[in-house]
């Protein structure tokens, strides 16, 4: 009859253990890209290697606790005994090794893992311009003439070059399958090196709070098998897309909740940055030649809108 209780609750709690499993379909230990792969691999790598630690002081805490117990007239109690040159040799030598070892693991996969750093390949990147609004994500492709809202496509195998900033409140970059997080700033640029390694679509989100739409800012990264597809996705885009110049973008700029994937054309090829420097202090100064008039003159277009920053506050 015991046997059959404890047979009965192993089978209830199997629901459990499998709905815990699969919490890791989809994420960080689910990894599709070559980056995400060695970055799971140094998680697995760290946690094993600081359970070296951990599981010898549970186990022994038990022991001990066990065998020097009050009931137990056996064990030998030996209440001047003050050193023991083994005990001082397994105590020290064994962290020392294991923090060697993490700081060796260490050093390697920062350098190799550094978002700054491209990555390795015989295929020409695709280059994204990325902006944080509120509460959507807007994708430029410079070299391709197109902008996106909460979608962006790429082929597998194609390494993909981020340039990242906010329009709005700090924010971060996040899909968790491809790669690791990054922030967006307002005023601030930073990059971040992607690759697919298997076609999907991949979950994009916000890895930062950022006010009351943060729950829908979400998007798409999708990867195509081919890269006819992705230059399909391409001629979509461009067919279907409206113009995207500094006024459409000052409208798209407003704060705005679970936004559809949208297209457009770009109107503006120097959206992206003047969207940096409006935010930098003597903005205007840096105007010398004429490709930096024209961009002072775009960002001051984009600066006669109070800024989303503020509007954030309002919410």
């Amino acid at each position: 009859m015991m046997k059959s209780d404890s047979t009965s609750r192993l089978r209830g709690l199997l629901p459990l253990l499998l709905v815990l499993l699969s919490g890791c379909q989809g994420g960080i230990l689910d990894p599709k890209g070559q980056v995400a792969a060695d970055e799971k691999s140094l998680i697995i790598t760290a946690t094993l290697l600081m359970l070296l630690v951990v599981i010898p002081v549970i186990v022994m805490t038990l022991v001990f606790a066990w065998k020097y117990r009050a009931s137990n007239t056996e064990a030998e109690y030996r209440p001047k005994w003050a050193h023991s040159n083994r005990i001082e040799a397994v105590v020290w030598i064994i962290p020392v090794l294991i923090v060697a070892a993490l700081a060796v693991v260490t050093w390697k996969t920062t350098h190799k893992l550094d978002p700054y750093r491209p990555l390795d390949s015989d295929k020409p990147p695709i280059n994204v311009q990325v902006v944080a609004m509120n509460w959507k994500w807007l994708f430029i492709y410079p070299d391709l003439g197109i902008a996106t809202v909460n979608e962006i496509a790429f082929p597998k195998d194609v390494p993909v070059n981020f340039r990242i900033t906010s329009d709005a409140a700090m924010n971060s970059f996040f899909i968790p399958q491809l790669g690791g997080q990054i922030y967006a700033m307002a005023g601030m640029e930073t990059k971040l090196h992607l690759v697919a390694n298997e076609p999907g679509t991949y979950k994009g989100i916000s890895a930062n709070y950022s006010g009351a739409g943060f729950s829908g800012m979400k998007f798409n990264a999708i990867a195509t098998p081919t890269s006819a597809e992705f230059e399909a996705w391409v001629k979509k885009a461009r067919e279907t897309g409206t113009k995207l110049d500094a006024q459409a973008y000052l409208a798209l700029a407003a704060p705005s909740e679970a936004n559809p994937p949208a297209f457009y054309t770009l109107g503006e090829p120097r959206l992206f940055d003047a969207v940096l420097h409006k935010y930098m202090a003597g903005r205007q100064s840096m105007a010398a030649t004429d490709e930096e008039i024209k961009l002072a003159e775009l960002t001051r277009i984009l600066c006669e809108t109070p800024p989303s920053l503020t509007l954030v506050k309002e919410h």
